[in-house]
């Protein structure tokens, strides 16, 4: 082999050295670890606003508040099907007590006197979200004096790793 022969292979192997290392071959590339209930919440958190309709079970007709439920867990990556009713849903999953709720449990409320009446997503810090009659889809504080009073307990249906 030449001498140029030699120093074109030499500058072609630098070349491409220095063109991996540029685009990254050699390092580590970043992962995201995003869990189901960030996953559920997310989803959750873009029909913010979409109306309340009772029997509702899609953004379009609007969402009653298991339909939201329903219709979020299927829709999400998580592509859990629940059972269309409160009550139904309230007997799936495993109990969660409250100081140990994650995003994405489902947390339930006695509205009107005869048990889990209305569920909601968990998200963090106390926070929840659901479809109520006077706002749609929004957050809601389950310290607020209305929802304290009516908790009755949280399910997680979510895969846990």
């Amino acid at each position: 082999m030449d001498a140029v022969t030699k120093r074109f292979f030499i500058g072609l192997g630098i070349f491409a050295l220095a063109a991996m290392v540029f685009l990254g071959a050699w390092q580590q590339k970043a992962e995201a670890s995003v869990s189901w209930g960030q996953e559920v919440t997310e989803v959750a958190k873009l029909y913010k606003g979409v109306k309340y309709k009772w029997g509702g079970k899609t953004p379009k007709q609007g969402f009653d508040a298991s339909g939201f439920t329903q219709f979020i867990y299927d829709d999400s990556a998580a592509h859990i099907k629940l059972p269309r009713t409160t009550k139904e849903q309230y007997k799936a999953g495993e109990n969660v007590a409250i100081k140990d709720l994650q995003e994405g449990d489902l947390v339930f409320f006695n509205t009107n006197g005869k048990g889990a009446s209305f569920v909601g997503i968990y998200l963090e810090k106390g926070n929840f979200i659901a479809v109520t009659v006077s706002k749609g889809v929004s957050i809601q504080s389950m310290d607020s004096k209305y929802w304290k009073t009516k908790y009755v307990g949280a399910k997680r249906v979510l895969k846990q790793y």
